[in-house]
């Protein structure tokens, strides 16, 4: 296998990878904070280094909030627009709990059959 085929086998596979994970990283960084959309596109790039754009991160916002798993509410600015804030309701916090137990499961099953 030629290398530029190889990094691109990964390269496709990690960005699969990350826009799997997109909906359960928002919901882990509002579970502590509200946060709005450019500062949650911030905080996915400066912790996870994962791209996202607006185009993404709005339609999944919108989900999250059509499932009751997050809700938003609009703050005036002293200048400038006003923001929409973000936050996880109670019933996206039990999501994220199994989620986080999901993830965790499924580590251990690979980390068993790489081990064999």
């Amino acid at each position: 296998m030629t290398e530029d085929k190889s990094n691109y086998f990964i390269s496709r596979w990690k960005s699969q990878l990350k826009k799997g994970l997109f909906e359960y990283i928002i919901m882990l960084l509002l579970q502590n904070k509200e946060r709005y959309g450019y500062e949650l596109i911030s905080e996915i790039k400066n912790q996870f280094d994962m791209d996202i754009a607006d185009g993404t991160i709005y339609p999944l916002l919108n989900r999250l909030k059509k499932e009751s798993l997050v809700e938003s509410r609009w703050v005036e600015m002293e200048e400038g627009i006003p923001r929409k804030y973000y936050t996880i309701t109670k019933t996206g916090k039990a999501y994220l709990e199994e989620m986080y137990t999901y993830l965790g499961e499924l580590m251990k099953s690979i980390s068993e059959v790489k081990t064999k």
